[in-house]
C-alpha cells in the first residue's frame, strides 16, 4: 500500500519562534491581586487615548465615499506630502513624496524592507539585544539574524567596529533601532553617522527603524545627520511608526522612507501585500501631523518623565541595576545570579504583580536581564515599583 505524502508547512516558518509576548502574559493570569493592581510593564502600547478631535477626523474620514476605494500603492499623496515636509524639519533636509511609502504599521515596513533587500541565505545584522520581531522576519524569510553583540557597560549601544568584522559576502544590511527596543538606548549622532558610513563603504543597506524618535529627550535637536548627506538614497532607509506618537497602534500606519527607485521596487511587494493601507486613518493622521503637534509634544514629555521616574524609583534597590532607560523601555540586571530570567519574570508577577520580559525573549547571552515597557504605566504605578520589588527573590 502506497504511502500517502504528508503535506508540510514551510521549514523556515517552522524553525520561527513564536510571538512571547502572550507567553508572559499567560504568567499574569496567575496573580490574584494580594499586592495591589497589576503592574503591567510587558507591551509597549500607549497609555493614553488618542486626542478626540483625531477620532472626530476618523470618524468623518470613514464615511467618506473615497476612503472605501482602493488607494495608492504606497500611500495617499496628502500623508506622503505632510509626512515628508514633517522629517524634513526633523532632518534638515528635502524629502519628495516619492521618497516615502505608507504601510500597515512599521512592523510591516520592516518585513517589506527586508523582502527588498535580502534574500534566502543572505544575512542581516541585528544589533543584541534585539526587538524579537525583527528576528522572527529574518528567519522565516530564510535569511540569517546575525547577532551584533552590544556590551551593557556602552549603554547597549552597537559598536561599528565589532559590526565590520562580522560582515562576509552574504551580508545585504546592518539594521539600528534608535531609541531602542528593547533597552530604550539612544544612540548619539556620531553612532549613526559611524554606520551609514559603514554600509556605504561596504555596499550594504542601513535600515533605521525610529518608531520611538518622537520621544527623544528634551534638548537633542536632531536625531542624526544622515539624511542631510547628498547620497543617503543609495544605502539608508528609514522606518517609522505613527501608533505610538499618535496613540493610535490599532489604526495600523507606518512608513518608510527611501531613495525613489528603492520605493518604487518596494511597491511591487506592496501591491502583493497590502494592495493600499487603510485610507481613513491615512486622512486622519495626516491632519494630526499639524493638528495635534503640541498634544504630541506634551506626551514627550511625559514619557520621559515617567523614565526618570522609574530610575529613581529603582535607585534604592541592592542588587538590581538599570543598565538603559529612556523612551519607552528600560533594561535592567536583575540580581539573582544563575536564576533563568524567565523564572525571575514568572515568580515577579505571581508573588508582586509585577510583568516584565524575560532578556532571553530579545537574543542570545540575556539570561540576567528582564526589559521594562514603562510609557503605558501611570506615574503612581511606576512610583510604587520599589515597594513592590523590596524583598523580593527567587
Amino acid at each position: 500500500m502506497l504511502k500517502t505524502p504528508q503535506a508540510t508547512l514551510n521549514p523556515d516558518l517552522l524553525d520561527t519562534g513564536t510571538p512571547p509576548i502572550p507567553e508572559a502574559q499567560g504568567w499574569a493570569r496567575a496573580y490574584d491581586g494580594h499586592n495591589g493592581p497589576l503592574i503591567d510593564l510587558s507591551q509597549a502600547v500607549p497609555g493614553s487615548p488618542p486626542p478626540q478631535e483625531l477620532l472626530q477626523r476618523l470618524g468623518e474620514a470613514a464615511g467618506a465615499t473615497d476612503s472605501a476605494r482602493y488607494g495608492a500603492i504606497t500611500g495617499d499623496l496628502a500623508l506622503r506630502e505632510a509626512y515628508a515636509k514633517e522629517i524634513g524639519s526633523i532632518y534638515g533636509a528635502r524629502f519628495s513624496p516619492s521618497e516615502i511609502a505608507i504601510t500597515s504599521g512599521c512592523n510591516q515596513a520592516y518585513v517589506i524592507t527586508m523582502m527588498a533587500l535580502a534574500r534566502a541565505g543572505d544575512n542581516v545584522l541585528l544589533p543584541t539585544p534585539w526587538y524579537f520581531n525583527h528576528e522572527m522576519t529574518l528567519t522565516m524569510l530564510g535569511v540569517e539574524p546575525r547577532p551584533l553583540p552590544c556590551d551593557p557597560a556602552a549603554g547597549f549601544v552597537p559598536d561599528v567596529t565589532d559590526a565590520e568584522k562580522l560582515i562576509d559576502a552574504r551580508t545585504r544590511a546592518i539594521v539600528l533601532v534608535t531609541p531602542n527596543n528593547p533597552t530604550g538606548a539612544v544612540y548619539s549622532a556620531a553612532t549613526i553617522a559611524a554606520f551609514a558610513e559603514l554600509c556605504a563603504r561596504r555596499g550594504l543597506w542601513l535600515v533605521l527603524d525610529e518608531t520611538y524618535r518622537d520621544f527623544l529627550p528634551e534638548g537633542l535637536a536632531r536625531p542624526h545627520e544622515v539624511f542631510a548627506a547628498s547620497a543617503w538614497q543609495d544605502s539608508v532607509i528609514g522606518l517609522y511608526s505613527f501608533s505610538k506618537a499618535y496613540a493610535v497602534p490599532g489604526w495600523r500606519l507606518g512608513a518608510i522612507t527611501a531613495g525613489e527607485k528603492v520605493v518604487a521596487q518596494i511597491g511591487k511587494v506592496l501591491d502583493c501585500v497590502q494592495i493600499s493601507p487603510v485610507r481613513a486613518g491615512q486622512a486622519a493622521i495626516t491632519w494630526g501631523i499639524e493638528g495635534i503637534r503640541d498634544w504630541r509634544e506634551a506626551n514627550r514629555v511625559e514619557i520621559n518623565a515617567r523614565a526618570a521616574l522609574f530610575r529613581a524609583a529603582m535607585a534604592p534597590l541592592n542588587g538590581w541595576r538599570v543598565l538603559a532607560a529612556g523612551a519607552y523601555f528600560a533594561y535592567v540586571a536583575h540580581p539573582f545570579a544563575g536564576v533563568p530570567a524567565a523564572e525571575v519574570a514568572r515568580a515577579l508577577v505571581q508573588e508582586r504583580g509585577v510583568l516584565a520580559l524575560p532578556g532571553p525573549y530579545f537574543g542570545p547571552e540575556q539570561e540576567q536581564h528582564l526589559r521594562i515597557a514603562i510609557a503605558n504605566v501611570a506615574a503612581d504605578r511606576i512610583g510604587g515599583l520599589g515597594e513592590r520589588l523590596k524583598g523580593f527573590s527567587v
